[in-house]
């Protein structure tokens, strides 16, 4: 399993707390918020961040790899992924701040999943899980198929209420989040 850095209580936190902003980011949208979030799908500069860290966790992951787990190829892998990395920014330049931003939510999904894990003891772990799980499966929507993004955001900034109703679920979520974290 991952080493886990964090307890369960700071990775609820920290998860209820990016909730509430990014519901208040979408809670408080405007049309200049909206013509930001869409240049930011096809950004070069969002691309460079967002895939760029997400590619430099991954290749962390690959340098620590064992024996058990082709640490004798790690030399191998860790070319082969650099330059699959690389080469990114050049042949599918498209949607690349999308699918780093998919490859950073699964990512972080195995540090707040290993908070959890093995925690029986406490069963609102599982409002944390759940919603790991959520994002997982978005993430890898989000990663294969980068435009559903684009028109989620096209059909969430169609009309004023969407927003409204989009951005206070996720506060909801994540005030809930953050009040769950207090009882461990």
């Amino acid at each position: 399993m991952f080493p886990t850095f964090m307890s369960l209580f700071v990775a609820t936190l920290l998860t209820g707390l990016a909730l509430i902003a990014w519901g208040l980011l979408f809670f408080r949208s405007n049309a200049k918020t909206r013509t930001r979030a869409l240049g930011l799908l096809r950004s070069q500069m969002a691309a460079y961040v967002l895939f760029g860290l997400a590619a430099l966790w991954f290749l962390s992951h690959v340098a620590q790899l064992g024996k058990a787990d082709f640490g004798d190829y790690k030399m191998i892998l860790l070319a082969i992924f650099g330059l699959t990395a690389a080469a990114a920014f050049f042949c599918t330049p498209d949607f690349l701040a999308v699918r780093g931003l998919a490859g950073l939510i699964l990512l972080s999904a195995g540090p707040l999943l290993g908070a959890a894990y093995m925690q029986y003891d406490e069963p609102q772990r599982l409002l944390l899980v759940t919603l790991v799980y959520v994002l997982i499966i978005a993430a890898m929507f989000l990663g294969t198929m980068p435009y559903l993004l684009r028109d989620f955001f096209e059909w969430l900034w169609s009309q004023p209420k969407r927003l409204k109703v989009f951005g206070g679920a996720f506060m909801a979520y994540g005030a809930v989040l953050v009040v769950t974290s207090f009882t461990y």
